[in-house]
């Protein structure tokens, strides 16, 4: 196939890559979005929640397409099965991805950027040094595509990075083994709830999840660190553990779905830009490390891309020293919350069940909602009296 030139390419149809899509070419810029799928959306390896504020925050209203149930609040349940109820501050919901993940694609399209699926990026293409655009594979035919900048938005351990030169392995102690079953049948679950297990037994250093979609339909996925795992047992035997030992809810449920896979649980690869490169969402590893979740996070850091390769192609400077300006309003937005989240997964990975009971005795749902947010110190104060925890979260929590 002959070359073609864009102003900007993207590699992967994600949210983040289809969100930066959509901002760039509605400012008039020359997209194009590869995906090696040939399906965007799927498979979808997603307990599918968002919040309200992370649509918004892209200028997205929820659709009953796609946002498919509401949700008004969580509820944890420590190992002892004491539960800790949860309300929000604002609505959530859970997401049909496969549908979502479309709509996001069909905007961008209505925004002027070209897609191509089943397209496998091969390698970057350099002249006199610097990156000018990619090799990919349609179909079985090859092609190159010229651009003054590529957004690398190609998922975990992304190849568009590494064939940049930048090292987005997973540290081991930062990936999670993951499964998750789609499953209908289920019954006495609240419906508008997120229900999250915690306990050693149920899912070492992790948890057990039930994200309802209605109509007795929900995900149920557990994450744990595999290397904690009991005798080598894998996520998914817990998990199937868990389902057995909770008749009341899953007496009579069947899957009809299964996703498996790794999670990062990192808050960020050390580098996101280059001359003429910006990483964005699951390939720069821009996840919440306490839960690995990341479509608005994915999205917000789709849309900061944008905007910063909008800049760069008004004032035509693609080097990394101004396309790290995005690197520099993502730590401002996300990154600092998430480099505090991080702190607060290594505190929680060190506690016992024992130590996760006792919490369960002290906190409520503000307090909760206050450590989500990244908001440390009622926490800690509310230790007093249990110094060994209060001393790993002095260790971990206080800086």
């Amino acid at each position: 196939m002959m070359a073609e030139s864009y102003d900007v390419i993207i590699v992967g149809a994600g949210p983040s890559g289809s969100t930066a899509a959509r901002f760039l070419a509605k400012d008039g810029a020359k997209v194009l979005v590869i995906d090696k799928r040939q399906e965007i959306g799927a498979p979808k390896r997603c307990a599918e929640g968002i919040d309200i504020s992370g649509l918004r925050n892209v200028g997205l209203e929820p659709d009953s397409k796609w946002a498919v149930n509401e949700i008004d609040g969580a509820v944890l349940y420590a190992p002892n099965g004491k539960s800790v109820p949860i309300d929000p501050k604002g609505m959530g919901y859970i997401l049909e991805r496969k549908v979502f993940e479309k709509h996001l694609a069909a905007l961008a399209i209505g925004a002027g950027a070209k897609y191509m699926v089943k397209t496998e990026f091969v390698d970057i293409v350099r002249e006199n040094g610097k990156i000018a655009g990619i090799k990919a594979q349609h179909l079985g035919m090859k092609f190159t595509a010229s651009a003054k900048l590529i957004i690398a938005a190609d998922g975990r351990e992304s190849k568009v990075a590494k064939a940049a030169g930048i090292d987005t392995t997973n540290k081991l102690k930062d990936y999670h083994s993951g499964f998750q079953y789609e499953m209908a049948g289920l019954r006495k679950i609240g419906e508008r709830k997120l229900h999250i297990f915690f306990g050693n037994d149920v899912a070492p250093k992790g948890y057990v999840w039930i994200f309802p979609k209605g109509d007795g339909i929900a995900n149920v996925g557990i994450g744990i660190v595999g290397t904690m795992s009991e005798d080598g047992k894998r996520a998914s035997d817990y998990l199937d553990k868990f389902i057995a030992s909770k008749p009341e809810i899953f007496a009579g449920a069947s899957p009809i779905e299964i996703n498996a896979g790794g999670v990062s649980v990192s808050s960020g690869l050390e580098k996101i830009c280059a001359d003429n490169l910006l990483i964005a969402g699951d390939a720069a590893q821009l996840v919440n490390p306490i839960h690995g979740g990341g479509i608005a996070l994915a999205m917000h850091s789709g849309m900061l891309a944008a905007q910063t390769a909008l800049d760069a192609l008004e004032k035509d400077d693609f080097s990394e020293k101004f396309l790290c300006r995005y690197e520099k309003q993502w730590e401002e937005t996300r990154g600092k919350r998430m480099r505090k989240l991080m702190k607060l997964r290594m505190f929680s990975e060190r506690l016992t069940d024992y130590d996760l009971d006792a919490l369960a005795e002290i906190l409520h749902g503000e307090d909760i909602m206050d450590l989500t947010d990244a908001k440390f110190t009622g926490f800690v104060k509310l230790l007093a009296k249990n110094p060994k925890v209060l001393a790993l979260a002095g260790k971990y929590l206080v800086s």
